[in-house]
């Protein structure tokens, strides 16, 4: 038992019974759903079927027996629903679809018969078409009650046992045949006289033509000449008119190449001159302007410097001329004093005399002492050549305290103070 959905191919419908539906549903080429035990699906098919209708030893309306094979295409017809009920009627059930094949093919094949038993062997033979028209519009009658189309039918072939057809034929042949032997004298005959006239007219045409075409060949020639002359006329003015152009052209092309060159002149003098203020913009951009702007920054800095320059020695000036007066001040304090010291020392020499000379002389020789060895000690070598007596560090000792002693006697011719006579005086 199918039950839920079913579907079918194209070439196939689908006939739904049971309940819910007062006549089967017909479902070509889709689906439907059936319900379980109430309802019943049955496909029936609507694929084209080819039949060859066979119809041996038929005698036509002559009593001639034939055989004829017809070709028939049928099919049950899915879109008219009353000849598809039809079909469902005669042939659901059926073991297969041979069944359909069978009856449609017995039903053509009646027909095919009962059409050749009212016509002649001639007229099935000449005119195989109205054969044709007339069994498929007599089975299409049947068969469309049982639901089946027929799309076509073709007679496919005739014989017979009994040489009608090749005697038809030889008749037939024979009759074409004197009349072809007819038609071929009539036409050779036709044609005979036919080429007599046609040859007077081609000699006549001939004549006539070939004195044309002397006429014409005369005409030709003269014209020919006149063409010739005036062609060589032509043909030499153009060959003139072509090289007074090709000089022309030439002087034309001179001219230009000349103007070329003076435009590439103009071009490269305009470039040149676009060069030259380029390099006068990139001078003034990367020279002058700098230059400009470098000997601006100088001067600023020059006068600048000039300024502090003269800032600086305006200052300088009056620091030395406040330091001047200061050390004026203090040269003039310090004078002051020296000269209040030297009145006292003078005051003092006055009052000690010889003492106060001793006084000094003393204090000072300590230091000519030291004044004296002081080459000795910045010497990193001494060499001492003696003839004898004393050598070494005493030896040079003794020459610093000699040259010590002598400085009395050097003081007493400098200033005639007696540095020795003094000290006994004081002691």
């Amino acid at each position: 038992m199918v039950w839920g959905f079913v579907t079918c191919g194209p070439n196939e419908v689908l006939v739904i019974s049971g309940c819910c539906h007062s006549k089967p549903l017909l479902v070509p080429g889709g689906r439907t759903f059936v319900w379980p035990f109430v309802q019943q699906v049955q496909e029936l098919p609507l694929k084209t079927m080819t039949l060859q209708v066979e119809s041996p030893k038929v005698y036509t309306n002559q009593g001639v027996p034939i055989s004829v094979t017809g070709i028939a295409q049928v099919k049950i017809q899915g879109q008219n629903e009353e000849m598809l009920l039809n079909a469902c009627e005669q042939f659901l059930g059926k073991p297969s679809i041979r069944e359909i094949e069978r009856v449609a093919l017995e039903t053509l094949e009646g027909h095919q018969r009962a059409i050749m038993g009212s016509m002649t062997v001639e007229e099935i033979y000449k005119d195989r078409k109205k054969f044709s028209k007339n069994v498929y519009e007599v089975a299409s009658a049947d068969l469309m009650n049982m639901g089946i189309t027929v799309i076509s039918y073709t007679l496919r072939d005739i014989r017979d046992d009994n040489g009608y057809l090749q005697a038809l034929g030889m008749a037939r042949t024979a009759e074409v045949k004197r009349d072809a032997r007819i038609g071929e004298a009539e036409a050779q005959r036709d044609s005979t006289i036919k080429e007599a006239i046609a040859e007077e007219e081609r000699m006549a045409a001939k004549y006539s033509n070939d004195t044309e075409i002397a006429k014409a060949k005369r005409d030709f020639e003269l014209k020919k000449a006149a063409y010739d002359l005036e062609v060589n006329t032509k043909k030499a003015e153009a060959e003139l008119a072509y090289a007074l152009q090709v000089a022309k052209t030439k002087q034309r092309i001179v001219e230009e190449q000349m103007q070329i060159k003076v435009v590439e002149r103009q071009q490269e003098i305009s470039i040149q001159e676009q060069e030259i203020q380029r390099k006068q913009k990139e001078l003034d951009a990367v020279i002058r302007r700098p230059a400009e702007a470098e000997k601006y920054r100088l001067e600023k800095i020059a006068e600048a410097h000039r300024n502090r320059v003269i800032l600086e020695a305006e200052a300088e000036s009056e620091a030395i001329r406040i330091k001047g007066d200061a050390e004026a001040f203090s040269l003039e304090a310090k004078g002051k004093a020296e000269a209040e010291k030297l009145a006292r020392k003078a005051e003092a020499y006055k009052l000690y005399k010889d003492a106060a000379v001793t006084e000094m002389l003393l204090e000072a020789l300590p230091k000519i002492a030291a004044e004296v060895a002081a080459p000795l000690t910045q010497a990193k070598r001494i060499n001492m050549i003696s003839t004898g007596g004393e050598i070494g560090a005493a030896r040079l000792t003794t020459e610093i305290l000699e040259t010590v002693l002598r400085m009395p006697q050097l003081v007493s011719t400098i200033t005639g103070v007696d540095i020795s006579k003094s000290v006994g005086r004081s002691a």
